[in-house]
This record gives structure tokens, sequence and C-alpha cells, in this order.
């Protein structure tokens, strides 16, 4: 199986973190991730993936809690939601994130 896995530095110790697997070219398994490098280690911000059989957002705070968004979109597309959202917003995610918003 095909498997597409990079990570791209977006500044300010920010970066997003792309997987996905495909079978047949349909996509099988996903996660996109902004990260952010707090306190010496690398935090999770915003992940959109479907590792619970179904296509949702999670955000995350620094204290460690995250509110989990379903997402009625194809895997495909929430793909492309993950990689172009977290692309245009990571900065507004990062500063929520630092602000315990």
């Amino acid at each position: 199986m095909p498997v597409t896995e990079y990570v791209i530095p977006l500044g300010d110790n920010a970066r997003k973190r792309h997987y996905h697997e495909t079978k047949k070219g349909k996509i099988i398994l996903f996660g996109v991730q902004l990260e952010i490098f707090h306190n010496e280690k690398w935090l999770p911000v915003v992940r959109y993936d479907a590792a619970h059989g179904f296509s949702h957002m999670d955000r995350y705070r620094k204290d460690g809690t995250k509110a989990k968004s379903k997402l009625d979109l194809t895997w495909n597309d929430v793909l492309a939601l993950a990689d172009e959202d977290i692309k245009e917003n990571w900065k507004d995610y990062a500063r929520m994130f630092m602000e315990g918003k």
C-alpha cells in the first residue's frame, strides 16, 4: 500500500505533519496535524484523522484536553480540507493554543 508522509515547517516553531495510505487509489488511513514546539517538545494543536472509524478534527489545549468535531465528509475531502485549513489558519490555531483557548 502506498504511503505518503511528510513534515512541513511553518515557522515560529510550528510544523504540519501529513500522513496518508492508499489502496487501489482510495485513502484507507490518514492524519494531518499542526504541531508547535513548546516546553522542549512538539505538541499537537489541531489534528484531522479517522482513527475511530469516522473522520473528525481534534482541537487540543495546552492542558492536554481536546475537543472532537465529527466531519461528515469523505476521507478524500477531509484530507484536502485538513491540508488547506492548516496552511491558511495555523497562526490563529497556534495563538489560541498558547492563550489556552
